[in-house]
């Protein structure tokens, strides 16, 4: 029989009638109710760690989830946490960062429906959760509507639809159905001890183009962040003509804050070096994203600044591959 250890931290799965409406409230005793009846052949430790709505979940919290995890590693086969949606994908990155070296499952799942509710799709969300968190296999990992998700690629598509996660730019891991999990492909268990980091630095800003951004605003940026994210237009491209943002980020360059340049594109990622107006930004020391999502970019530029305020070890560190976030054949120059 395995033991896993369910850390409850609030979100729709756990959420009740209030007076404003829903908002997380069930108590450990009654979460646990719901799996005194499962055919698993498992042993369920609960504990609520906080009962928060996932909106109110700050980079802080992550730290607690993975200290957690860590304190209580040696004891346990397999973790699962259950947790809003909303940023869930958030929050499954930044544990995949935190907890490297993993040779156990922890399991993220959230429901769309409270898990009180009749027609919730959480009992079979946190069903299939301990299913998976008894496999023999290490990394962090969303389950979800029966698809299991690499932690890193993990993003929200859908805001009433059971299936509300897919995985961006990057496999399934595999799907469960019943008590049966199907491997898409199966990643290898690390031979590295558990390393557990949680030093993050939040002061990150994240900043989607459009057409007429003004490059004034990184004269506010400056006052508040120490790296900030771009989301530009397809490929990477950024406005050089009439309201430019290439002096700003020149500014920035040289000040020594890192500039992350992302796409606002969900799929395939960006390639600073196919147009002119990518071409033009790649001139100055930024850092490029690959195909990794918006989560997992967050996450990573707190998780690097937590480390180091050099601004090319913090190049090193987002350009290299963590736990799936980055495919290795994304756009380079030629």
């Amino acid at each position: 029989m395995k033991n896993i250890l369910l850390l409850a931290t609030g979100g729709t799965i756990a959420s009740v009638e209030g007076k404003e409406g829903l908002v997380p409230g069930l108590s450990a005793e009654e979460l646990l109710q719901y799996f005194e009846h499962t055919s698993l052949d498992v042993n369920v430790t609960c504990e609520i760690l906080m009962n928060r709505d996932s909106t109110n979940i700050q980079p802080e919290h992550w730290g607690q989830m993975a200290e957690k995890i860590a304190q209580h590693y040696e004891q346990y086969d397999g973790f699962v946490i259950t947790h809003g949606t909303d940023t869930l994908g958030y929050t499954s990155a930044a544990l995949s960062y935190m907890l490297q070296g993993l040779r156990k499952p922890v399991v993220i799942t959230g429901s769309q429906v409270p898990i009180s509710f009749k027609k919730t799709d959480g009992k079979k969300n946190i069903t299939d959760a301990l299913r998976f968190a008894c496999e023999n296999i290490g990394g962090v990992f969303v389950v979800f509507d029966g698809r299991v998700i690499i932690g890193t690629r993990a993003v929200k598509m859908r805001t009433k639809s059971y299936d509300a996660f897919e995985s961006i730019n990057y496999p399934y891991v595999a799907h469960i159905t019943g008590n049966e999990v199907h491997y898409y492909w199966k990643p290898v268990i690390s031979e590295q001890k558990l390393q557990v980091d949680t030093r993050l630095c939040p002061d990150v800003f994240l900043l989607k183009l459009y057409p007429g951004t003004k490059p004034e605003i990184f004269d506010y940026i400056k006052t508040l962040y120490k790296g900030v994210i771009i989301e530009s237009f397809g490929n990477g491209g950024v406005p050089f003509e009439e309201r430019s943002l290439l002096p700003k980020i020149k500014e920035f360059s040289e000040a020594g804050i890192p500039i992350l340049i992302s796409t606002q594109c969900l799929e395939e990622g960006e390639n600073l070096y196919l147009y002119e107006v990518g071409r033009k930004v790649a001139q100055y020391n930024v850092i490029v994203s690959g195909d990794m999502n918006t989560e997992a970019i967050v996450a990573k530029l707190m998780w690097a600044l937590g480390k180091t305020t050099d601004i090319h070890e913090i190049k090193q560190i987002i350009e290299t591959p963590i736990a799936w976030d980055l495919s290795t054949d994304w756009g380079v120059e030629e």
